[in-house]
């Protein structure tokens, strides 16, 4: 089955280049392109694409209100960022706002490619230059109240996730709690089970959005 992917970006040159870029995959069929934020929108509820590959730098537009936008008016479509900037504080922002997944524009066709196909298969992907932003600096409190999906974990799973989030290995997370290494290894498998989530970064992306962990106000 073909994935729908509409292309966002403010520089024709790159739009072409990844239009042509993904029409060689058998996968893939681009069903629209864009250099305008807001036509982005009216596009994305026009064609109902699966992905929206979105270019956080496109001039004249807020760039986060067209994420929000997106997120309220077609919430089917998943949201793939390509940005050149990678610091912390927006791409927390963004992913708050609610994208599935961040790319920086110097990342390589492959990166892409396992970026598109996480998406695609409803799961979410963080770029191997942000990740360790997300969980080495940008943790730095947690809420108290689980929200939204957390509803489905114990309070040990929330417990667990949040320093999974955090980025603190199995043996730390089982030396901190007084647990061994095979109860917290069967605890993340329950947790990632319930949210229907596979992946370390598709974690520390869902415990952002739902609040589990956030930067510093």
């Amino acid at each position: 089955m073909l994935c729908r992917i509409l292309i966002a970006d403010d520089s024709p040159l790159f739009r072409a280049g990844l239009r042509a870029l993904l029409e060689q995959k058998n996968d893939y069929a681009v069903v629209g392109d864009t250099g305008d934020g807001m036509s982005a929108v009216a596009l994305a509820e026009q064609l109902k694409p699966d992905i929206v590959v979105l270019d956080m730098g496109l001039d004249s537009q807020d760039s986060e209100q067209v994420l929000h936008e997106l997120f309220i008016r077609v919430p089917s479509c998943h949201v793939l960022m390509l940005s050149a900037r990678a610091e912390l504080e927006f791409v927390m922002k963004c992913l708050q706002l609610g994208a599935h997944g961040f790319l920086l524009k110097s990342a390589t066709v492959l990166e892409l490619e396992q970026a598109l196909l996480a998406l695609r298969n409803g799961g979410q992907y963080l770029s191997s230059a942000v990740l360790p932003l997300v969980i080495g600096q940008a943790v730095k409190h947690s809420r108290k109240r689980p929200v939204g999906g957390t509803m489905q974990l114990t309070a040990r799973q929330l417990e667990i996730l949040r320093l999974i989030a955090r980025g603190e290995s199995t043996r730390s997370i089982a030396d901190g709690l007084g647990l061994s290494v095979k109860t917290i290894e069967a605890h993340r498998s329950q947790i990632m089970h319930r949210l229907q989530i596979h992946d370390v970064p598709g974690l520390v992306l869902f415990a952002v959005r739902e609040g589990i962990i956030r930067i510093n106000d």
